[in-house]
Parts: C-alpha cells; structure tokens; sequence
C-alpha cells in the first residue's frame, strides 16, 4: 500500500517504523533535519515541504496513494492536508486533531469533506488514564468488545502468591476464570504454555471480565478500589480532557499549574474541579494539598523529566496512591518502565500511533472478518487484536484444539454475540458473530484466517 504521512514528529516517526516494512511509504515535513534522519533510519521516501501544499504533494505522488495521514502539530494544517489529499484522488485520509473546540464539527468534518478518520491525541490518552483510575491494580488496562473483556498489565510483586505457580495448575488455585496470555521476563516476550512457572518481577498480562478480573486480584489480596480522589499537575489539553471523564465518574478532581492564565482558564471550563496555583514538582506543595489522602496522582506536564520526577516524588510521600505519568520521550519511557520507576505511564504518541494502525490493518483485510480493535503490549512487541467474525469460515465450530494454530500465537477471549465472555480452552469453538481475541508476536495479522497455518 502507498501511505504519505505529513509529518515527522514523534507520532508520524512512529508510524513510519510501524508501517514501512509492508508498505511504500513517502514522509513530508517542511524541516530538512527531521526528513533526513527518518529516510537514514528507515526505508522510505522523504519530501522537504508544507504537507497542506499542493505542488509538495504532487511531487510527493500523493495522487498514486491509498492513504494519507497528517499528523502535523498544527490542526488546520493537517485538516487541508486531508482536503488536497481527496481532491488528489486518495480514497482514505486521517488527521490529527487536538483543539476541543473542532470536537463539535468532526461529524461535518468525517461527512462533508471527505475525512476517514480523526484523532484527538490528548483526548485518547486521557481515555487510557481513566480507564487505568478505575482500576488501579494495573499498570496498564485495554479493552475489547466495548468493555466486556479487558487486558491488564501487572508486575508480580516479591511475595507474590502466584511465584513458582505453574499456569496448568492458576484455575485449581485461584477459582478464576484468568488467561495469561504474555509474560515479559528479563528483556524476554514469552507467550506461555500451560507449564510455563511464573516468578516474582514477572510482567504478566490477563485477559478476563472486569468482575473476574477484580476477584483475581482480590484472592490474591491486592485488589486497589477505584480512584476516589485525583491530583492531577499540568492544566494541559489532556487534563481537561482527563478531568472531565473523571469528574464525570464522580471522582473527585484537584488541578494543580504554575501558569495562573491556565489555571484560570481551566477553572472556567470546569467549574467543579479545584484548580491550584502553584509547582507542581514542590514536594511540601503537595504535601500541604493532601497527596497523602489522595488516591492517584497523575504528572501531565510537558517535560518529561518533571513528570518522571513529580512521579517518583508522589509515590514516596502516599505510598498507596496510585501514580501515572505521562512521558513522550521513548527512552525515557523505556528506562521508567524496565526500572520500574512508575506505578503506570503513557505516551500520547504510542496511543495515537496505535489508533492509526487499527485503521490501516483495517484497510488491508478485504476479507469477512475485521480488526476491531489493537493494542500493542509488552513494550510493543506484542499486538492484542480483537477480531469480528462477520461470514461462514472453516474453522467455525471446530474445536479450538483440532486448530493448527501458527507459532506464537493465543486465543485470549471469545465473547459471544449475547456478551457471554469465554475464556478458551481446547473444546470451545468459534461461531459467527463472535469477537476474538488473538495475542500475537506476529505483527502482520490481518484477518481471523491468518492464525491458522
């Protein structure tokens, strides 16, 4: 497939690493530096250039593809990139879109002109930290079938109950229906067999019911209630986007910035939150604003240093409050995440990149089932897909264990076109209409089919 990406920050260098090995990718960007380091690093073209200009898209040979995505810093830039685009003749476009006030008009924008898809970065991101808020015993929680299934990510603590279990005997211990389905050990991507043996630092990843979820963690006396109370630092887009699911699930919100023009502004647009001025990376601030009694903590600043650092600080001064930050700079956020640093962190351009990746894989299955929904875990090396099963295939009502399954590939979940939620063993079957779950070292999948050999 062609794919021109307008573009070459940390959301469209990412996007260029995902979908240059299958696909003949051109990358615009009016900074020479930027086009330079990407086409030295990876297998693409480069063109220097405003990406909303016609005559840099045409010697970008825009007119010969599929898909253009623009992810420029500037909304209005990529929304005209999206418009030259169609006018040139390319059937799907997807802009990046981060001002609330275009939120309104994305219906007219996705109908009247012509926009496949848009992505509001702060909005998805703070999507992730609430659904992590809710359910503070992961480090981090996707789902899958509007919610009815759910992946957790959690690091097995020294003393865990579950050190040296073998997983053939989890169900006979615990008498919970829980699959395992990946294990990042070491700098290591396992994807177990029933007579792999868990160990304490183990980073583990569940699928289940949100309720059988909640009674895993309780059996092993770990379970965290949902957040109460939030201190959240840095009155961002994405703390008002944070805030405002938040307030929403009747938690309550303090607001903490050093800028008291944002502060202002953030108190105006909502009113039920607390909004403090004052620094954040002040350890006696927070402790004279109650980070002890607080729930969670989230560092949403624009420096990662000082997200990394509040972060760090927060978990010392309220040892059970749950602590998330947000980081953008992947070595940052590799080092925070392989040390440990961090109860949860996020990256708004790995979310982003990962919506836009759905779409593409999306486009690429011409057959009868699809990808509704992706998630890369275990330090992306790892895609958790859910797949509709739409038509009549073969390997509907064949038993899971007649299946020839490739390599490095599980069933993680079924759920059933009436909810019904199965975790898979050997005798259970695929029907149609059902979601699946399908955690995968393979990278490429596209299709149902595609996991059979």
């Amino acid at each position: 497939m062609r794919i021109i990406i307008v573009g070459a920050g940390k959301v469209g260098l990412a996007l260029t690493q995902y979908l240059s090995g299958e696909n003949q990718v051109t990358v615009i960007d009016q900074h020479p530096q930027l086009i330079e380091n990407i086409i030295n690093i990876h297998d693409v073209m480069g063109v220097c250039g405003n990406g909303a200009s016609y005559e840099v898209q045409k010697e970008a040979e825009t007119d010969k593809a599929e898909l253009l995505i623009a992810t420029t810093s500037s909304d209005e830039t990529n929304i005209v990139a999206c418009l030259v685009a169609k006018k040139l003749g390319v059937q799907h476009t997807i802009a990046r879109i981060r001002n609330p006030e275009y939120e309104k008009q994305l219906r007219f924008m996705r109908e009247e002109l012509g926009l496949s898809m848009s992505i509001n970065p702060e909005k998805a991101t703070a999507r992730e930290i609430a659904r992590v808020l809710r359910f503070p015993n992961a480090m981090k929680l996707e789902s899958f079938s509007k919610g009815r299934l759910e992946l957790v990510e959690y690091r097995l603590p020294e003393q865990s109950a579950l050190h040296g279990m073998q997983l053939a005997d989890l169900y006979r211990n615990i008498r919970v229906r829980v699959l395992i389905c990946a294990v990042a050990r070491k700098g290591e991507t396992i994807i177990p067999s029933g007579d792999f043996i868990l160990q304490a630092g183990d980073k583990i990843y569940l699928t289940s019911s949100p309720a059988q979820l909640e009674q895993f963690f309780r059996h092993l006396g770990v379970f965290r209630g949902r957040a109460s109370s939030v201190m959240i630092v840095g009155a961002s887009k994405m703390c008002y986007y944070l805030a405002q699911e938040l307030l929403e699930m009747g938690m309550s919100v303090k607001i903490i910035d050093r800028d008291e023009q944002r502060c202002i502004r953030m108190g105006e647009q909502l009113p039920r939150a607390l909004v403090i001025v004052g620094d954040g990376t002040d350890s006696e601030l927070l402790y004279e604003e109650g980070i002890g009694q607080t729930d969670a903590f989230v560092a949403l600043t624009g420096m990662d240093e000082a997200n990394i650092l509040m972060a760090m600080s927060a978990s010392r001064l309220a040892g059970d409050c749950k602590v998330v930050a947000k980081i953008n700079r992947r070595s940052l956020l590799e080092l925070v995440a392989a040390e440990s640093m961090i109860d949860s962190v996020v990256s708004a351009g790995s979310v982003t990149a990962e919506l836009i990746l759905q779409y593409v894989r999306a486009m690429q299955n011409a057959t009868g089932s699809q990808i509704k929904t992706l998630h890369r875990i275990v330090d992306e090396t790892v895609e958790a897909l859910e797949f509709g099963v739409t038509k009549p295939a073969p390997y509907i009502g064949v038993p899971l264990k007649d299946l020839k399954l490739k390599s490095g590939i599980l069933l993680a979940g079924i759920v059933r076109q009436n909810g019904q939620i199965i975790i898979p063993s050997g005798d259970d079957v695929l029907n149609l209409h059902d979601d699946v779950i399908v955690v995968t070292k393979d990278t490429s999948l596209r299709d149902i089919g595609d996991i059979l050999q």
